[in-house]
């Protein structure tokens, strides 16, 4: 669950740039649409996998809310990223 999370992070933090792209005019407002319902569509993603992911890890409230602003806040799914190998990396070393 934890990979499928990730893929979505960083679907969507890459689709946030994408539509701040089209805000600065680096990208023509044509397509406002089919980019704002692609992002609609994987942060409404990222919404779920994020609840389902933190009830799994029994996560307090407190942690889902991080995730969930690491998604409105631009770059921050990078942070997430680099969060969830850190972890892994220490998962898989203790482990062995």
């Amino acid at each position: 669950m934890i990979n499928v999370f990730r893929t979505i992070s960083v679907l969507e933090g890459l689709s946030y740039l994408v539509i701040l792209s089209v805000t600065l005019g680096i990208i023509s407002r044509e397509w406002v649409f089919p980019l704002g319902m692609t992002h609609g569509v994987l942060f409404f993603l990222y919404f779920i996998a994020s609840l389902v992911l933190s009830g799994k890890k029994g996560w307090p409230v407190w942690g889902w809310l991080i995730l969930l602003m690491a998604s409105v806040i631009p770059f921050a799914f990078v942070f997430v990223e680099l969060y969830f190998r850190k972890t892994e990396q220490v998962t898989s070393n203790s482990s062995m």
